[in-house]
């Protein structure tokens, strides 16, 4: 007689009672920080989806007309002279200046934070912690400090000017700062730590008798770095680059401060509307095209570096 004919009938029917018991439990144990998602992220993003369809106001604020004004200036101006329609030049220009200043970002830190957090990584255990500390002492100061520190750098009278002057190579200033030079230096500088710390986490778990093998069969240095290391600590590259690629591209401080208000980024333009040009609706559709650029970009990245091993060789 099987163990399934000795088992008593009871039992059989008591297991779909007590997963389903289990998952509600879950449910209820989720259920605050649902709730607080919903009203934090959800509740607020339908919001500036509802005013993205509404007329501005004269003064700021929204008149509850269903416009789609607001979508249209995102792309197109209307000349005020003949009504006639064209591509809202301004607008583009700082689409394209905030990816691409983004993707320099994610670049320029991916490239300066490998080796540092291979050094890190390759350091005993118990020095790690320390690296780590002084990695991490930047978030401990104030986003706006940091970015003052950069300008006292590299104006026309900071560090960098008058180092250069005292030796002799230059006669007049060079001018950094209100550039995009000083706004990539400057975003580059505050998010390399969000780049160090993933690939850290990824080196650390890496199997260093791996690259011994590969020495082992006579492979070189970038041979092993190319198709051992990099593979390996492809997740903390993914994690690391959209920490660093959202807020980038949509960063507000350093380029206010470092871009002096000529070389906006999205994040300048959207405060702009809700501020100074007081039209809601087209800031609320800037900051939803700006909600849509991050995910395609996302979606687009993580799809193409995550392909299965037969795929990108094949």
């Amino acid at each position: 007689m099987s163990a399934v004919e000795l088992a008593p009938h009871g039992a059989e029917t008591d297991k779909p009672k007590t997963r389903r018991g289990d998952i509600a439990w879950r449910w209820w144990l989720v259920a605050p920080a649902l709730v607080v998602l919903i009203l934090a992220a959800s509740g607020p993003l339908l919001i500036v989806l509802v005013y993205s369809f509404l007329e501005p106001g004269n003064f700021g604020g929204v008149i509850w007309n269903f416009s789609t004004d607001g979508w249209f200036q995102v792309f197109f101006s209307r000349d005020i002279f003949d009504d006639t329609v064209g591509p809202a030049t301004a607008h583009l220009d700082i689409f394209r200046r905030s990816i691409t200043l983004a993707l320099y970002t994610t670049v320029i830190t991916a490239v300066l934070g490998f080796p540092t957090a291979w050094f890190i990584a390759t350091r005993a255990p118990d020095v790690r912690p320390i690296w780590l500390f002084l990695v991490t002492i930047p978030f401990w100061t104030n986003l706006v400090i940091r970015t003052f520190a950069i300008q006292e750098v590299i104006r026309n009278e900071g560090l960098i000017n008058t180092v250069l002057r005292s030796l002799g190579l230059i006669s007049a200033p060079i001018q950094m700062l209100y550039t995009d030079f000083a706004i990539l230096l400057g975003m580059a500088y505050v998010f390399l730590p969000l780049m160090v710390l993933p690939l850290y986490a990824s080196m650390e778990k890496l199997d260093f008798k791996l690259l011994e093998a590969g020495y082992d069969l006579y492979a070189s240095r970038l041979r092993v770095l190319w198709h051992i290391v990099l593979p390996l600590v492809k997740p903390g590259f993914i994690a690391g680059s959209i920490l660093v690629f959202i807020p980038a591209i949509g960063a507000y401080v350093t380029p206010r401060i470092l871009g002096g208000g000529r070389n906006l980024m999205l994040g300048n333009l959207i405060e702009l509307q809700f501020g100074q040009g007081r039209n809601w609706p087209l800031g609320s559709a800037l900051a939803l095209t700006l909600l849509v650029i991050v995910v395609v970009a996302l979606l687009f990245y993580i799809r193409s570096t995550s392909q299965p091993e037969g795929q990108r060789h094949g």
